[in-house]
């Protein structure tokens, strides 16, 4: 199965490491395909350097031990096509999971989890976790 991930956890998984997101990074790892668009990848940097600037280096340190296919979020974008978000910086990671055509997309953005959209399946880690 083919799961993107938000921003956010990245940061959860990066800077606030837990029990959880270690079982959630050994299942992706071991069971499914992760997709990571570069749109989410310069959102990471831009709040680590925001709110983590000590630590940005491990980004860096995290992508490479993280085995991902890169996707690119289309730099011209109708977005007319696509579910309407509240937040209009979220609407391109939104259209990049679906027109990436990703099963699962990993969010704790409340955002993204009140959507009613076909594909992909917007679940939060615990979610994830519980079906999968």
């Amino acid at each position: 199965m083919r799961v993107m991930l938000d921003t956010n956890i990245f940061v959860s998984m990066i800077f606030f490491p837990s029990r959880q997101t270690r079982e959630f990074a050994k299942r992706l790892t071991e069971n499914h395909e992760i997709v990571v668009c570069d749109y989410v990848i310069e959102e990471l940097r831009l709040v680590a350097s925001r709110k983590f600037p000590a630590k940005r280096k491990f980004i860096d340190m995290f992508f490479l031990e993280l085995p991902f296919e890169l996707v690119y979020t289309p730099k011209m974008l109708d977005l007319n096509g696509f579910p309407e978000m509240r937040d209009m910086k979220d609407s391109p990671i939104l259209a990049t999971a679906i027109l990436e055509n990703v099963d699962v997309f990993v969010s704790g953005d409340k955002d993204f989890l009140v959507l009613d959209v076909e594909a992909p399946e917007i679940l939060t880690i615990t979610e994830f976790l519980d079906r999968y």
